[in-house]
């Protein structure tokens, strides 16, 4: 037993001198970081601008016929580049008679046509979507709602006279 106790002391010692040699040792470095995305600041919200409110023209129109050139007069004025100035040329590729309804407010409630083009469906169509387009109409103050016709003169350009309006034709 006497050998087994001499061996202890060195074994303390051992033990001493590894524990002193794992505290000098370093410590590995941390990990490196992983990069951090930059997020942009959000830009400021864009706020728009309030649309111009479309002063809605009022009619004093008291019958029909009054209320076309008031018509006419607003349809001119929504299409300024596509009515043919001057007189028009004698051969017209279309020519349509169409009766609009506009409500209290200037809105177009119906659309029905006296004489169509039917050759042309694509003018039809065009006529429809430029009448449509152009609400809301002047309010037809004094009679509430209107019911009134026009004829449509259009040339093969896609340029147009109403017959209210006409300059003419050669």
């Amino acid at each position: 037993m006497k050998h087994y106790r001499s061996l202890r002391p060195l074994s303390l010692a051992m033990v001493g001198v590894t524990a002193l040699l794992a505290s000098c040792t370093t410590a590995p470095p941390p990990p490196p970081e992983a990069p951090r995305a930059v997020v942009p600041a959000p830009p400021p919200p864009v706020v728009a601008a309030p649309a111009p409110k479309m002063a809605i023209k009022t009619s004093q129109a008291v019958n029909p016929r009054a209320y076309r050139a008031d018509a006419a007069q607003h349809l001119y004025a929504q299409n300024k580049q596509r009515v043919w100035k001057g007189r028009m040329p004698p051969l017209l590729y279309a020519v349509g008679v169409l009766q609009v309804e506009v409500d209290n407010g200037g809105q177009v409630r119906r659309l029905d046509w006296m004489r169509a083009p039917r050759h042309a469906p694509e003018v039809i169509a065009e006529i429809e979507r430029t009448v449509r387009a152009a609400a809301p109409f002047p309010v037809p103050a004094r009679m509430g709602k209107v019911v009134y016709t026009d004829t449509w003169l259009w040339h093969k350009s896609g340029q147009f006279q109403l017959d209210t309006l006409t300059e003419g034709q050669d």
